[in-house]
């Protein structure tokens, strides 16, 4: 860079030399023109208007004096005041005149646009603070962006309209929260081609989980039309994840596909004073994905590139091309990239577990921002002219927030929004605020009053509750560090795919228990036999007005699929890569479905197929299902479910257990079955382990030990057969005791058996979790792992330390 400091710098000259001239975000657009473009990722052309142009246009006008007396006195926190002052400056620098060097340089720049693009070339124009994006610092939209601008005296207003936002309410009270001079600071613009997204579908992407930090998956959210209704929360996006370490070893790792309601879409407009326009989408966009499974993998290689590049996680945003008369129809664009800021510099020595204490009544539900509990009065706040009365401490209840909201977020004990999805505005402001955010709510704003005791909960995973009054909750800090070795594995059970990241991060050795049920019921909710007889039932529903209702269900969920039976296959695999991606590439033993009739029953559809009988928990379920012809076909969908997270995924971390079975021959017709699908045993690393839950399997341990590749004791329905008891009966509740000597005479004889055939066994059942001495009773017994509810890995890992370690003495 020469001496003399450029006013216009184009996005190929731009290097990381020129940050302090540029801010973040132009400089990642230039260096990744200049330098990623060759990888293949395609980026729009444009060109800078450097923060030395800003400073030029603030000498030229003499305004540094007059904005230091505007400032002087501010208090940032008397919201009326910082207004005041904050539009006195931004009117100053809007009828400030725009230097005629500088307005020479832009108008022969935009020129050069023109030539490439054609007359009045449509043009993004983006703000780039040097304080904004740093990699400890990134307040979501400080300054303004303006889309569709087009023709040169449009270009040059919305320049100084760009410069202009550099003391908007919330960037005045951003800087001063960060301790920033603020005439250290200066902006920059990006003048860059657009992308006909209006025509397509946009979104956001982050290269790591913005909930849980976890950094080994691409998360991408995408919407129908131009990316700021997304931004702004206007919209609820799609929702993927890609799993980078499989998509690196060339699998195709889709972990996660979840449709957004995207019920409106942003767009260009006719007026060039509302260059864009909000419009409502059609019924098949809103229940169509945005991106096909190409696209999707793309985008992640993309994120994997232009992370490697800047060495740090980061949140890019994403454009695809629907017209195609400048650009090109069809591609997909890199508008933007800037660190991620929340996670990135976390260190993670200590891990918080969030656990109510009570119940409330549910108010409504959202979309969860972390995984915090919140509780104060609440404050519904509609509009921009009533933030002034929002009290430190209160929860912020309104339709959705934009950066101008910023001087009171940072008051707020939580935020709940009716609209918008997990990269909208709200919901990046609280991950760094590090406050619990509800998004997506649909109704808080009628439901809730100002003055309303409330509490916020965001520590049940996905579903963030509003639940009434002021809920006791406590908070578990456990230092990571300081957790000893054990040699007894302690491994976790895990049903919930979207808790998983965040599980994971709870020292541990797997997972012994991954429950598909919970997948089938919520992810999927109709039943297999239903999903594949749809043509059968497309014809009976003429007849029956019940049969009609399943097939609306069916339609509706399993809209994007042809063949229907395919939407079970895809959940089902999801669900469970989405738990063997979080604990790769240590074991996650995935045990087959096992619903009882009455189950099965409950799920749309399952009356049809359901047998009712006086005592399922005895009756039709595990593995005595799997290789009946009623249910074969249903099961042929569980195993292809396996199968792709597998094999398509890279997942070969997964194995298999088989429930509940009776006998050794119903175990070997079960492993038949699943060769038949394409699970065959020993094929790439699969392991299939047989649940030890029914005393038949102890009895025979020796011959169940020649067909499966280990044992996991299902300790709750052992002690329910073994005592000859109904655990569901409160009157025999009182004998229901996993300690009884019978079990435990039954676990020492299995483990003894299996280990003299090299066989491993685990546990999974409940009883280690509740009873300390139980759990040492099985480290005495030599068992080779424990899998736990999550909550008790911890203090079980440090009880099996101390006992291995009282053994070892005694040796």
């Amino acid at each position: 860079m020469s001496a003399q400091k450029p006013l216009i710098l184009w996005f190929d000259q731009i290097s990381k030399d020129d940050v302090p001239l540029v801010g973040g975000k132009n400089a990642s657009l230039g260096e990744m023109y200049s330098k990623l473009t060759e990888k293949g990722i395609k980026v729009p052309y444009g060109f800078a208007v450097t923060a030395e142009a800003y400073r030029y246009f603030i000498k030229e006008n003499h305004l540094d004096d007059k904005i230091k007396e505007i400032l002087k006195g501010l208090d940032t926190h008397d919201v009326l005041d910082l207004q005041k002052r904050s539009k006195k400056i931004r009117t100053l620098l809007l009828k400030a005149k725009m230097p005629e060097k500088l307005e020479a340089a832009i108008r022969e720049s935009y020129a050069e646009l023109e030539k490439r693009y054609g007359k009045n070339t449509d043009v993004a124009v983006r703000s780039s603070a040097t304080a904004e994006d740093l990699p400890d610092a990134s307040f979501a939209g400080q300054q303004e962006t303006f889309l569709n601008i087009r023709g040169v005296d449009n270009v040059v207003k919305y320049v100084q309209k760009c410069f202009a936002s550099l003391f908007t309410d919330r960037a005045i009270s951003y800087r001063e929260d960060k301790g920033f001079d603020h005439f250290s600071v200066y902006i920059s613009v990006a003048i860059q081609k657009m992308v006909r997204s209006d025509a397509a579908c946009s979104g956001v992407m982050f290269t790591l989980d913005t909930e849980s930090g976890f950094r080994d998956v691409v998360y991408i959210t995408g919407t129908w039309g131009l990316g700021e209704a997304l931004v702004q929360g206007k919209v609820t996006p799609d929702e993927y994840y890609v799993f980078k370490p499989t998509l690196k070893q060339g699998f195709r790792p889709i972990l996660s596909k979840k449709l957004g309601s995207k019920h409106l879409k942003m767009v260009y407009g006719e007026d060039p004073k509302h260059p864009v326009k909000t419009v409502k989408t059609t019924k098949d966009e809103r229940l169509s994905f945005v991106l096909s499974d190409e696209e999707i993998l793309k985008l992640a290689k993309w994120a994997m590139i232009i992370e490697e590049h800047y060495e740090r996680p980061m949140d890019i945003e994403w454009a695809k091309d629907g017209d195609g008369k400048t650009i090109g129809t069809g591609e997909i664009f890199i508008v933007q990239a800037r660190p991620e800021t929340v996670h990135a510099i976390k260190e993670y020595k200590y891990y918080e577990v969030y656990k109510l204490k009570g119940e409330g009544r549910v108010i409504c539900t959202g979309k969860a921002v972390g995984s915090k509990i919140g509780q104060g009065k609440a404050r519904v706040i509609l509009s921009l002219n009533e933030i002034a009365n929002f009290k430190p401490g209160e929860i912020l209840v309104t339709e959705m927030t934009d950066p101008d909201w910023e001087p009171i977020m940072k008051k707020a004990s939580a935020i709940i929004t009716d609209r918008g999805g997990r990269t909208c505005h709200a919901a990046i402001v609280s991950r760094e605020l590090g406050i619990p955010c509800i998004v997506g709510t649909e109704n808080a704003t009628k439901l809730i009053n100002t003055g309303d005791k409330i509490t916020v909960d965001c520590s049940q995973g996905e579903i963030g509750r509003v639940l009434e009054g002021l809920v006791d909750y406590e908070v578990e800090r456990i230092d990571l560090e300081k957790l000893p070795e054990t040699r007894t594995k302690i491994m976790m059970n895990v049903g919930i795919p979207e808790q998983a990241f965040a599980q994971a991060q709870i020292p541990n050795d797997g997972v012994g228990l991954a429950r598909i049920e919970f997948i089938i019921g919520s992810h999927i909710g109709i039943h297999p036999l239903a999903l594949l007889n749809y043509e059968k039932l497309k014809e009976e529903a003429k007849k029956d007005k019940e049969i009609e209702k399943v097939v609306a269900v069916i339609e509706e969920r399993a809209y994007n699929y042809a063949n229907k039976a395919d939407f079970y296959v895809d959940k089902l695999a999801q669900g469970i890569a989405m738990i063997g991606a979080a604990f790769y590439p240590k074991d996650v033993i995935v045990r087959l479905s096992d619903f009882k009739t009455n189950e099965y029953a409950n799920l749309v559809g399952g009356y049809l197929y359901e047998p009712v009988e006086h005592n399922p928990m005895l009756g039709w379920r595990g593995a005595s299902r799997y290789y009946d012809p009623k249910f074969e076909p249903a099961f042929a969908l569980e195993c292809k479910a396996i199968k792709k997270a597998r094999d398509e995924m890279g997942l070969t971390n997964i194995k298999v257990m088989v429930p509940f079975c009776r006998t050794v021959e119903e175990g070997e017709r079960v492993i038949k079955v699943m060769e038949k699908y394409g699970l065959k045993q020993g094929e790439n690393g699969l392991e299939i382990y047989v649940m030890a839950e029914i005393p038949s399997n102890v009895i025979l341990a020796e011959e169940f030990a020649k067909i499966f590749d280990g044992f996991s004791i299902g300790s709750n329905d052992l002690t329910q057969l073994t005592l000859g008891l109904d655990r569901d009966s409160e009157l025999v509740s009182h004998i229901y005791d996993e300690r009884n000597p019978a079990i435990k005479i039954l676990i020492k004889q299995l483990i003894e058996t299996a280990h003299k055939f090299g066989r491993k066994v685990g546990i999974c059942g409940q009883a280690p979790s509740d009873f300390p001495d139980f759990a040492a009773f099985l480290v005495e017994c030599g068992i080779d792992s424990m899998s736990l509810s999550p909550d008790t890995v911890i203090k079980t890992r440090l009880l099996v330390a101390e006992k291995e370690k009282e053994l070892k003495k005694k040796k």
